[in-house]
């Protein structure tokens, strides 16, 4: 007698089976591997413990669960926030108080010391790194979280493997087998011509696409670090193992698995090996796969690109893939329109998303774990403002390393490479707004601004349409922590500069109104909590910007058929005067004045939610 689970599973199956089979089989041509890949999928969903399968089903029932507005994320790393995976179940009550239901736990499986790449070098993908905890305690985390009804992600390193991962280890003992889940070559013929149509990713701390391996007298395909082993999916082994891998993450309660460089893992020679349609392929599978086994875990891609390039990422109606993406280039956007007082880029940007389909879900962030590379629009800058693309990089690392006229903010640069004369900029928002180095001088008029310019910004965030996701200390107005340059391990790296431990002294202000921490994450708790409630900050509402004549001032609208919204945001120091005449009385919702939205005055760095009932 077939049990009701299998009936299930069987169901979830058969309505993916055909396409699932047809999309293996056009990559790896085996019926015996294919069967296997049914078999474990099977196991793993036997393994899903019935709390998940209970969410799984609620999920099934609600698939627009994550599509809401009172979604708020945060991203943490484990051991600055609270030095383990118990201590974040501990610190779940901030979290909470924070209005967070949706986590982000950095990278936290077993990578080498020193050669981690902040974790994404990943030795074992079933086990912690032992100074974080356990699997055991991850679960616990996710069980705690679900209970307060926090979602979890976590990063699927799912490109490369850490040189110490078994298969790396066996590989570079001259196991062909395992040596054929990689890139290996005997000679730099075949790698020189990869090198040829192949961009360099860290072009100055880890130049060229191979790594020379001496134990074995091999190359090895190394596009990130020497100690990154590009996977090599054109073998079903590889797959295979890396989707197993995936569902028992899954499995210990991951709600978000946040798929790493995932333009980057398909190879093919003679092209730049980025967003290759194979790569579709198998995020298609990967989506598959997860609605059979595990239907309420979501796919977030990691696509550094243009939303215009990022959305075939998405997949289409009928064969989705991701469920999230990263919204890259309008946080880059945002730090240039800081700099330059001129919204004309950004506005041109959200144009772009507005058009998009209201069930793209993007993850919108100011500051998150990495750097800000500067991938803006160049050709729009040069049309509209005649600004060349280096020159226009070297203004705003220079702003933000407070080195321009008129600047507050502070930070430090990354991958200065002198050849192309590009860097790319680390710094916390706060340090970025002027925040450290108004209360180096003691200076409260410059502080006052840099406060506003820290809320208004995030206001601005708050506002598009997606999951807002804040960077852990962002709350509290954390600023740089230079003393990375002391550690030997990190000093090479100045994106340590925006990771640094969490000051849970700084938290104890957060409600004291007189602290800059208290002044920050009460007006952000102000915001948060108008966004819940608010029906037309969902992402089905209707957006588009609206012209103001102010070259500092952006203002763009939302609405849903019951209420209109305008937001208006003034990315200048000075006042400005938004020229827009929209018709009818509005409310702040901020402030809870009422009147017209027609030539509205902005003060500098400040901006307005105005509501109209229609």
């Amino acid at each position: 007698m077939i049990s009701e689970e299998k009936k299930l599973f069987d169901s979830r199956l058969n309505r993916h089976r055909d396409e699932l089979k047809w999309l293996y089989m056009e990559l790896y041509d085996s019926d015996e591997w294919y069967k296997c890949l049914e078999e474990g999928l099977w196991r793993f969903y036997k393994e899903r413990n019935a709390a998940l399968r209970e969410m799984d089903l609620e999920r099934e029932a609600n698939p627009d669960w994550y599509r809401k507005n009172d979604m708020l994320g945060m991203m943490l790393y484990v051991d600055n926030f609270a030095g383990n995976l118990k201590g974040v179940k501990e610190k779940l009550p901030y979290l909470e108080k924070a209005g967070i239901n949706y986590v982000h736990l950095m990278p936290l499986l077993e990578s080498p010391k020193g050669r981690s790449d902040g974790g994404y070098a990943v030795a074992d993908f079933r086990k912690v790194q032992p100074e974080l905890g356990t699997m055991e305690d991850l679960a616990a985390l996710t069980e705690k979280c679900h209970q307060k009804g926090i979602s979890v992600c976590l990063d699927f390193v799912m490109n490369h493997t850490s040189e110490e991962h078994e298969w790396a280890r066996k590989a570079r003992q001259g196991d062909k087998k395992y040596q054929d889940c990689y890139f290996f070559f005997d000679g730099f013929t075949v790698p020189a011509l990869y090198e040829k149509t192949v961009p360099q990713v860290f072009p100055t701390t880890a130049p060229g696409n191979f790594t020379w391996l001496p134990q074995c007298g091999k190359y090895v395909m190394t596009t990130f670090y020497p100690y990154q082993w590009d996977l090599n999916y054109r073998n079903p082994m590889v797959f295979q193992e890396m989707m197993f891998h995936f569902l028992f993450l899954a499995n210990q309660g991951i709600d978000i698995l946040r798929i790493d460089a995932v333009p980057y893992i398909w190879k093919e020679l003679g092209t730049n090996c980025r967003n290759l349609p194979r790569v579709h392929s198998i995020v298609r599978m990967m989506r598959m796969i997860t609605e059979i086994v595990c239907p309420g875990v979501l796919l977030l891609g990691e696509v550094v690109m243009e939303p215009e390039k990022v959305v075939p990422y998405f997949g289409t109606v009928e064969k989705p893939e991701c469920h999230m993406l990263y919204n890259v280039t309008t946080m880059a956007t945002i730090w240039h329109t800081v700099a330059s007082h001129d919204v004309c880029l950004l506005k041109k940007q959200l144009d772009t998303l507005c058009a998009l389909p209201g069930d793209y879900v993007f993850l919108n962030y100011l500051r998150c774990h990495d750097d800000i590379g500067w991938g803006l629009d160049y050709a729009s800058l040069w049309k509209e403002r005649m600004q060349a693309e280096i020159p226009h990089k070297k203004f705003l690392n220079d702003y933000f390393r407070g080195c321009f006229p008129g600047s507050v903010s502070s930070g430090e640069l990354y991958n200065d490479d002198p050849v192309t004369q590009d860097a790319r900029f680390c710094g916390t928002t706060a340090s970025m707004c002027g925040i450290e180095k108004a209360l180096a001088k003691k200076d409260e008029k410059m502080l006052a601004s840099a406060i506003d310019l820290d809320i208004m910004l995030h206001a601005f965030m708050l506002m598009q349409s997606g999951i807002p996701m804040l960077y852990s200390g962002d709350e509290v107005a954390q600023l740089n922590d230079w003393s990375y340059r002391e550690e030997p391990e990190k000093r090479d790296d100045s994106r340590y500069i925006h990771r640094g431990k969490f000051d849970w002294e700084a938290a104890k202000k957060a409600e004291d109104p007189d602290t800059v921490q208290g002044k920050v994450f009460t007006r952000l708790k102000v915001l948060e909590e108008i966004r819940r409630k608010e029906a037309v900050f969902e992402g089905s509402a209707a957006a588009w910007t609206i012209q103001t004549w102010e070259p500092a001032v952006l203002c763009m609208a939302r609405a849903d058929g019951r209420d209109k919204l305008i937001g208006i945001y003034n990315f200048s120091p000075e006042e400005k005067m938004a020229w827009i005449d929209e018709k009818g009385s509005y409310t702040d919702l901020v402030t809870g004045e009422t009147g017209p939205a027609s030539g509205v005055r902005m003060p500098g760095y400040g901006f307005r939610w105005l509501k109209q009932q229609l």
